[in-house]
This record gives structure tokens, C-alpha cells and sequence, in this order.
């Protein structure tokens, strides 16, 4: 088997990041047949200590911060994410590097027999793309001896492959409406479902949260005796100062003052750094020998691309996965706080299951130059959809038919002090980074990351 063969294979298993609205979620479904898997396999997923990470925002992003500072205090640490910008190998990584090509196709072959008994197997039931991918991540993390790993739930919590492990700390990260099909129309049926990761007795880090959201998530700690430490009641944090590729931080614990740098910029990276820190902080407290040097070395040293990065000076050009609501509300923040700028250009492309209306809404009062676009993902919204979305909000869109004519559409146009923008979808994203790899210089070199 070459690598192009083990992408097929894994390809072969039915992919719900492809086919938007549909759920397997459904009364009769349960991770019993994930568990079967596994303990056949020799429960891989329980060598390792677990931090179990759900949210609708910010997860990902706390889970890398989270991961890198374990890794500076001498732990051998897996990272599970989700969904990857370039290649599937990227949401399985120790120590900040990715799974190998020789390993991704060793790890297939070792477990294609388990995987290929378990679909005719009533008792384990049709694996799923991304349940076949939670398995081979947590295969690798045990057989390379991976002390911790940092799991980042794909879709809600409850009935996600990755709630069969047993962790040591949980984290909560802001909760938002999304995947309303599939995770429930309201607050408080989603806050339920992301819930669902919390296991009895364990320790729950959550971020700040709508009253509707954290009602519920202390209703489920208080039934699973679960200790729950809301992160705005025991920390501070504010922001000192920025550059293009940093800024400067202060965050204030109930034990520590802790200044630090960190190299991804938006007013929200405070709060999922703040979220991190006292997740570590917990850690900590269990017994684990994590350094105020191990916290900033990690915090400084931090890649998370993708989010609000800015690619390009002279025309400025900032790239953001942002893809609900609150995350444009978030983005839009964060433009008006960290760039100087004359006219807004907007690279837009969404997935179709997402709330294109209300994304359209946000960000009409910018007053943008929308240029509406289609990354090359099965589950991308068609540009005359975005394009009428802007239209009943007074906006006339340039309609293209990829990001690469966008972003040379818009860098045609624009001067020197305009800002363009590209977001609404991570898939948009990854195709302006591959663009902007081949286009433009390296804008600067990090020196925290040496």
C-alpha cells in the first residue's frame, strides 16, 4: 500500500464533513460499537492521559496551546484536530509534527483487518470516516508512547468518536448556535450535546458562556460529580500590547500573574489563551509537573495558522476561518482593533449547511467590497446563494469562480492602505494559504518559534 492507497481506503468509509445536514446521531446511535473497535484493538485509547476539548469556537486553537505547552514541560503529546487545511495528516501530531507519510500508511495497513471486520459486524455497526481516523489517532498516540493527548471533539461531544477516552481534564470552549440539524435548534439542547464529554469526577475547565449555555453544563457537573472551574471567576486577562504576528499578554490567576507572548493575533485568542492556561494550571493540581517557564515557552511557540493571520503587507491580507455568526462578530472585532485600513475587501465562501443570511447580515454594516467565491470542498455553498444573501442586505458581490481569481481580483484593485479579507470557511482559507505560499514573499520570521 502506497500513500495515495491509504488515503483511498480511509476515503472508502461514508464522510460526513462531505455531505452537510445529515446525521448518524440519531436515538439508536451509541459509541458501543467505537468501544468494541477498540478494546479489540487493546484499548489504545486509554494509554495516554486525555484533555478532551469541545466549544463551537475557539477549540482548536486551545487545544494547540494547550498541547505545545505540555510538550515544553517534557511530555510526549498527541494532538487530535479537526478538519485540516492541506492534508489529513495534520490532525494527527506529536509534539507538534504531523504523522508521517510512512507511518500514515504503516498505521492503515496494521489496522485495516480490525477496521475491515468491523464493518459486516452488527456489533460494531458502519464506521465512519472520521470514527475510522479517531481510531488510527488513537492507535498512533499509544504505539509511539504518547503521554498525554489533547483531543479535539469533531461534531458536538456527546456521540463523538473521540468521548470514548477517559480524561483527566475536560475543556469547554465558547458555545454558539451551529449544527442545528444536527446538535438541536437552541442554546441549550447544543450546550447538552457538548456537554456530553464530561465524565464523573473529573475536573471541567470552561471558557465564558452565555447564562442559557453555562446552566446546563452545571446542571450536568452537579449530576456527574464533576469539579467545575469557570474560567472567568478565577482568572483576568487583557492585552499590553501587538505587532502583525504577536501580541503581548497578561493573564491573572487566583497563584500566578503570567505575562506572555503569543504569536496569534484576535482579541478572542486572549480567551482561549486564558481558557488554556488555567486548564494547565488544573493539570497542575492533579499532580503534573507543568512550569511557569513551560507556560510561556509553549504560549510563545504556538502555530495555529489559519486564524486571523496575516498573510501580505501594502495591500494588508488577513486570512480567518471564521464560519457562524460569532465567529464573524469576532472577526470583524478584531479587524477594527488590530489593522489600520481604508476600504474592506471581503473573499467569501461558506459551506452550505452554515447560516450564509446571517454571516451576509454581520457583515454588511462594514460596508465591504464583497467578492463571493467556492473552495473546491464537496460541501461548499454555491456562489449565486452567498450572492443573493448579500443582495437583500444592499450589497452587489463580484461572483468568482475560485479564491485564486478572488485574491488576484482583489489585489488588482486594491491600494496599498485597503484591507482584503478571506474568510467564512477554513476550506476557503486553506486554498488562499496554498496561493499565498506560491505568490507571496514570507512576510516575517518568528523569533519565538526558534
Amino acid at each position: 500500500m502506497n500513500y495515495t492507497q491509504a488515503e483511498k481506503y480511509l476515503s472508502s468509509f461514508i464522510n460526513y464533513e462531505h455531505v452537510p445536514g445529515i446525521t448518524y446521531a440519531s436515538e439508536e446511535y451509541s459509541l458501543q460499537h467505537i468501544e468494541i473497535l477498540l478494546h479489540r484493538m487493546g484499548d489504545p485509547h486509554l494509554n495516554s492521559k486525555t484533555v478532551h476539548i469541545a466549544g463551537s469556537k475557539g477549540k482548536g486553537s486551545t487545544a494547540a496551546m494547550t498541547s505545545q505547552v505540555l510538550t515544553r514541560a517534557g511530555y510526549k503529546t498527541g494532538l487530535y484536530t479537526s478538519p485540516h487545511l492541506h492534508n489529513i495528516r495534520e490532525r494527527i501530531q506529536i509534539d507538534g509534527n504531523q504523522i508521517s507519510k510512512r507511518n500514515f500508511i504503516s498505521l492503515i495497513s496494521e489496522l485495516k483487518q480490525f477496521l475491515d471486520e468491523a464493518q459486516p459486524d452488527n456489533t460494531c455497526g458502519q464506521l465512519t470516516y472520521f470514527e475510522a481516523l479517531t481510531v488510527l489517532a488513537f492507535s498512533y498516540f499509544s504505539k509511539m508512547g504518547a503521554e498525554f493527548q489533547v483531543l479535539e471533539v469533531g461534531l458536538g461531544g456527546r456521540l463523538d468518536a473521540t468521548n470514548v477516552a477517559k480524561p483527566e481534564l475536560c475543556i469547554i470552549t465558547p458555545i454558539g448556535l451551529e449544527h442545528t440539524q444536527i446538535l438541536g435548534n437552541t442554546l441549550s439542547k447544543i450546550a447538552y450535546e457538548k456537554a456530553g464529554i464530561i465524565k464523573p469526577g473529573t475536573f471541567v475547565v470552561v471558557s465564558p458562556q452565555t447564562p442559557e449555555v453555562l446552566k446546563v453544563i452545571r446542571e450536568v457537573c452537579h449530576q456527574r460529580q464533576a469539579k467545575l472551574i469557570e474560567v472567568n471567576k478565577v482568572a483576568t486577562w487583557h492585552k499590553v500590547s501587538h505587532d502583525l504576528y504577536r501580541q503581548t499578554i497578561i493573564i491573572q490567576s487566583e497563584t500566578n500573574d503570567y505575562h506572555l507572548q503569543l504569536p496569534l493575533l484576535g482579541n478572542y485568542q486572549l480567551e482561549n489563551a486564558a481558557t488554556a492556561l488555567i486548564a494547565l494550571e488544573t493539570l497542575t493540581h492533579l499532580g503534573f509537573a507543568i512550569s511557569v517557564n513551560d507556560i510561556k515557552k509553549g504560549f510563545a511557540s504556538v502555530n495555529w495558522p489559519g486564524r486571523f493571520q496575516i498573510l501580505k503587507q501594502a495591500p494588508t491580507v488577513v486570512v480567518d476561518g471564521a464560519h457562524n455568526i460569532e465567529s464573524i462578530k469576532r472577526l470583524i472585532e478584531s479587524l477594527r482593533m488590530y489593522i489600520d485600513y481604508n476600504r474592506v475587501f471581503i473573499i467569501i465562501g461558506i459551506s452550505s449547511d452554515k447560516d450564509i443570511s446571517g454571516i451576509a447580515k454581520e457583515l454588511a454594516p462594514l460596508l465591504p467590497e464583497i467578492l463571493v467565491t467556492r473552495a473546491t470542498h464537496p460541501r461548499a455553498a454555491y456562489t449565486s446563494i452567498i450572492a443573493s444573501a448579500f443582495e437583500n442586505y444592499g450589497i452587489t458581490p463580484k461572483v468568482t469562480s475560485s479564491v485564486t481569481e478572488a485574491l488576484q481580483e482583489a489585489l488588482s484593485i486594491a491600494s496599498k492602505e485597503d484591507l482584503i479579507c478571506i474568510t467564512g470557511s477554513l476550506f476557503v482559507v486553506a486554498e488562499a494559504l496554498t496561493y499565498a505560499t506560491e505568490n507571496f514573499d514570507p512576510m516575517f520570521e518568528n523569533p519565538l518559534q526558534k
